[in-house]
Formats: structure tokens, C-alpha cells, sequence
């Protein structure tokens, strides 16, 4: 009893944190470039081109410091993901492992979001400046945006929510049974190896799709573009055992309550 009055607090925390974080990450990705507004145009430096903006330090500046925040998390993911330093977390922490994960991927996240610096008088990759794709653009855009974190919300539903945040570990060890992932099947641990976030085109369609691409959007777009390509994948056995798993609980979903059916 006394273990669990220190562990459920922990991974509680742990995952209201990174409850706020994604919500806070909506934000950041979606509504900040959808409802911000344009980039400033009418500086000196609005018409230059990309060379002479590589050139240009006070555009260098703040690009240089927000690849150092890309790479404090990318880095920070990939190192805790790796067995040798999960092994080690799992020695110190037990159970916690999977929370403190979290927690310190959330943190890292916190700091790419609150220490962002845009670059508005950078040169764009596009921009939908007038009528009528001015308009239509960013409506079509928002509209996009919507449909991609539906279907990442949706998605969640055939993964393992609560163990993937560190909270269904606790409880099974609080009750005394087991670790989580003993219990999946062969084909859930292959697919859990290699791919724990199974919302690549959905977040690449949220860092894409945007009426102006900036220069500091482009970077953000492009390192966790490279990122999702070379961390992540899905093969075709994974994607049959996906599809199978989104079936199952769409069926439990629209399976009517006993209360209905009397």
C-alpha cells in the first residue's frame, strides 16, 4: 500500500503532463500557424533569396537555436528508447521506467514549444498571399488539420493508450500482475518494437500542410520529417494486424449495451 501511494502519484503526474503537452503541441503545430496570420513582408529582407538568406545572421541566429532544440529532443527520445538505457532506467526506477519517459519527453517538447524562435523575415517556400487562394487556403488547410488529429485521437484507440504512458504498468504492478507487454500476442511485440507511434502521415500532413511555409517551419517540418522516416515503419505484416485490431474494437464500440438490447 505504501508503494502505491508513491507510484500512482508519479504516473499520474507523468501523464497529466504529457496530457498538457500534446494540447499544448496542437497549439504550436496547428493553430499558431493557422490562425497567427502571415509572416511580416515588408521588411528589408522579405524579397531575399534562400542563398542570401544562409548568409544573413540575424536569420541564422534564430535557426541555429531552434535545430538545437530539435535535436535536444530527437535525441533525448532516441537515447531513453534505446534497451541500454531503458535497462538501466528500469534497475533505478522499476516500474516508473515507461513514466519517467514520458515525463522527460514532454519536458523536451516544453522546451522546443516555449524556446521556438520564428524567423518572420525569412524567405518562404509558399505562401498564400492573394484572393482567392488567400481565403480558400488556410480554410482548406484548417479543415485538414482537424481531420489529421481526428484520426490520430482515432488511432490511439487500436494502441494500448494506457500503457503507452506509463500508466497501465503501474496499476498491473500495484495488483500484483505483471508487466503489460507479457500479455501481448507475438505480432502486437513485433509491431510495438519498431513503431510505437503509428501517426507518421497524420503529423507529416500537419507539419506540411500550411498556407505559408516559413523558414523555421520548414526546418521544424523537415527534421521531424527525416526523424519519422528513419525511426519508424510499417511492413505489411504490421499493417494487417492494424487493420485487424481496428476492426475488433470498432465491433466492441458498436456492440450494443445488454441494458439496450432488454
Amino acid at each position: 500500500m505504501a508503494t502505491a501511494l508513491l507510484l500512482v502519484p508519479a504516473a499520474l503526474a507523468s501523464f497529466i503532463l504529457a496530457f498538457g503537452t500534446g494540447v499544448e503541441f496542437v497549439r504550436f503545430t496547428s493553430l499558431r500557424p493557422l490562425l497567427g496570420g502571415m509572416p511580416k513582408s515588408d521588411g528589408p529582407d522579405a524579397h531575399q533569396g534562400w542563398l542570401a538568406a544562409l548568409q544573413d545572421r540575424s536569420i541564422l541566429a534564430p535557426l541555429a537555436w531552434d535545430l538545437g532544440l530539435l535535436l535536444l529532443f530527437v535525441g533525448q527520445h532516441s537515447l531513453m528508447a534505446t534497451e541500454t538505457v531503458k535497462a538501466w532506467m528500469s534497475r533505478y526506477f522499476g516500474v516508473l521506467q515507461r513514466s519517467l519517459y514520458v515525463a522527460c519527453t514532454a519536458l523536451a517538447l516544453q522546451l522546443v514549444m516555449r524556446y521556438w524562435e520564428s524567423v518572420p523575415r525569412g524567405p518562404v517556400l509558399w505562401a498564400a498571399r492573394t484572393e482567392p487562394w488567400a481565403t480558400w487556403v488556410p480554410l482548406l488547410c484548417f479543415v485538414l488539420h482537424i481531420i489529421s488529429w481526428l484520426l490520430i485521437f482515432s488511432i490511439l484507440l487500436v494502441f494500448d493508450y494506457a500503457e503507452l504512458m506509463g500508466l497501465k504498468q503501474v496499476y498491473y504492478h500495484v495488483l500484483g500482475l505483471g508487466e503489460p507487454l507479457a500479455l501481448k500476442s507475438p505480432r502486437a511485440l513485433r509491431l510495438f518494437s519498431h513503431l510505437r507511434h503509428p501517426v507518421c502521415v497524420e503529423l507529416l500532413t500537419v507539419l506540411w500542410v500550411v498556407p505559408t511555409l516559413g523558414t523555421d517551419r520548414l526546418l521544424l517540418a523537415l527534421l521531424l520529417t527525416l526523424y519519422l522516416g528513419l525511426a519508424h515503419g510499417l511492413d505489411q505484416q504490421d499493417l494487417r494486424y492494424l487493420r485487424a485490431q481496428l476492426q475488433r474494437k470498432l465491433h466492441l464500440l458498436s456492440r450494443p449495451q445488454e441494458g439496450e438490447t432488454k
